[in-house]
């Protein structure tokens, strides 16, 4: 089966660097699933769950925000974070995504800055999926 390098990169180190069959993302203008071959591209990425499919296996990876560039045989993820299921506290993730819904419900004279928040949920709901699938 065919296969294209794959790196995940954050400010602090590379996550994952493997060839892989398969690629999905969660880009700004929607799902995107890359493939060996597929055209070069650069887009921004949502705070999303990407799924990596590689040697008959799926892994998920929590991934907030950044930009994906597909180069051909090399697809590189340049991420603001990005965490392995087992790195992921399930606890702590689920009690951020409570913190975040307070804040969230909070009336408009809180001055809660509600993007801040959004993001918090996004990510947090993100981990709960994330470290949800690698239990299953």
């Amino acid at each position: 089966m065919s296969t294209f390098l794959l790196e995940i990169v954050t400010p602090e180190h590379v996550v994952f660097s493997r060839q892989v069959e398969s690629l999905s993302v969660r880009g700004v203008e929607g799902e995107l699933g890359i493939l060996p071959g597929h055209i070069p591209f650069v887009t921004p990425l949502q705070v999303a769950p990407i799924v990596i499919k590689s040697e008959g296996k799926t892994q998920t990876i929590a991934v907030h925000g950044g930009f994906i560039e597909v180069q051909g045989e090399k697809t590189i993820l340049l991420a603001e974070s990005a965490e392995l299921p087992e790195e992921i506290d399930l606890e702590r993730a689920i009690a951020a995504r409570e913190r975040a819904e307070r804040r969230l419900s909070a009336t408009v004279q809180d001055r809660i800055d509600h993007r801040r928040a959004e993001l918090a949920l996004q990510r947090a709901v993100t981990r709960i999926k994330v470290s949800s699938r690698s239990k299953e």
